[in-house]
């Protein structure tokens, strides 16, 4: 995109961070029954991560702030890699309400704050999608903030950092998002905004249980500019099996710019997941990996395919460290791992960490 003058281009996951942001369960809101369970999650995630960055955590009230503290300082976690601010939000999912960090030919940084809709709709919203902005009036970011009009989540984007992006018709292309928009509408503004030249559309793959209308990012991800890791089922009896197949078809016949194929690593599919309560099927996927400084994050489920997630991720990443974070309980809201993130690159945050 052009601003000021200045063209920028939308920042890769493996780019060095500054930190990574969270948003912490409110006690009344969905996660209600299982507070406890996603709090200890979200607390492996930070312990984590605070080895290798800082962690931004949006929070819903002092008390929260309060204790959180207590807790990550008994955790040993030093206080300067933290950030704990209080500010209204109605659920959890930065990867989808979250800022979207691009990049001028100076390597400045660029917060786009898009808008954020509950994924068309269905759940809501109002808070979540002014957090960026909350997060700008109190200082948070190092960098200027842009607003887009246009609905955008996170999590339905991959970028090779090279003018290549990566994303799924069934969500971008969903009359629930932009409605007014068609394909080249869709593909004109990201390129602007984006400094992509190159789309690469998948029309097939869904997981069951997922609120998102197939977000990428729980499909196929770039693990370098040459390399995708992608979701592949085996299980001809699973209802899943003609769509993921017809997805690996599809990421076979991309090319990289240079006319190669693309270097594919499948990953395992797990067990059928089911709902305790009311039995339906839950979007289990080691897609949702998340790649921090260092270090890649492994969503596990207490299933064999586990070790094979973290030995394929391995071979994508050989010079980062796995780090398996069970997230049996994060599937319960049709979410994983990567869902519940957003890397902050470098020169996105304040170096001071003063705020409360």
């Amino acid at each position: 995109m052009t601003l000021a003058n200045k063209t920028y281009r939308l920042l890769p996951e493996w780019y060095p961070q500054d930190g990574l942001q969270l948003t912490w369960p409110r006690p009344d809101g969905d996660w209600a029954s299982l507070l406890s369970r996603i709090e200890a999650t979200l607390e492996r995630i930070v312990i984590a991560t605070t080895r290798y960055q800082r962690v931004l955590i949006s929070v819903p009230d002092v008390a929260t702030q309060r204790r959180l503290a207590a807790t990550f300082d008994a955790y040993g976690i030093p206080q300067s890699q933290l950030m704990l601010i209080v500010a209204p939000t109605d659920d959890t999912w930065a990867r989808d309400h979250g800022p979207i960090t691009v990049v001028d030919e100076a390597l400045q940084p660029l917060i786009l704050d898009y808008t954020f809709t509950g994924w068309g709709g269905k759940f809501p919203a109002e808070h979540d999608n002014r957090l960026t902005q909350w997060l700008d009036d109190i200082g948070v970011w190092a960098c200027p903030v842009a607003t887009r009009n246009m609905v955008l989540e996170g999590g339905a984007i991959e970028t090779d950092g090279e003018g290549t992006l990566l994303t799924t018709e069934a969500c971008l292309l969903n009359p629930n998002r932009n409605s007014s928009l068609s394909r080249t509408d869709v593909e004109a503004q990201l390129a602007k905004d984006f400094g992509v030249d190159r789309f690469l559309w998948l029309a097939n793959g869904h997981l069951e249980g997922d609120d998102t209308d197939s977000h990428v990012d729980t499909l196929a991800r770039f693990c370098n500019a040459s390399t995708i890791a992608y979701v592949r089922c085996d299980d001809p009896t699973d209802p899943h099996y003609p769509a993921l197949n017809a997805m690996e078809q599809e990421l076979m016949a991309f090319r990289q710019r240079n006319g190669e194929p693309y270097q594919l690593i499948a990953l395992p599919w797990p067990q059928a997941c089911f709902d305790p309560d009311d039995g339906h099927r839950l979007p289990a996927t080691y897609a949702n990996f998340l790649i921090i400084n260092h270090a890649v994050l492994v969503p596990t489920y207490g299933d064999p395919a586990d070790l094979i997630a973290l030995q394929a991720l391995s071979v994508a990443f050989p010079e980062h460290t796995m780090i398996p974070i069970e997230c049996v309980s994060v599937i319960r809201q049709h979410g994983s791992l990567h869902c519940l993130t957003m890397q902050l690159p470098r020169g996105t945050l304040v170096p001071a960490l003063s705020h409360s």
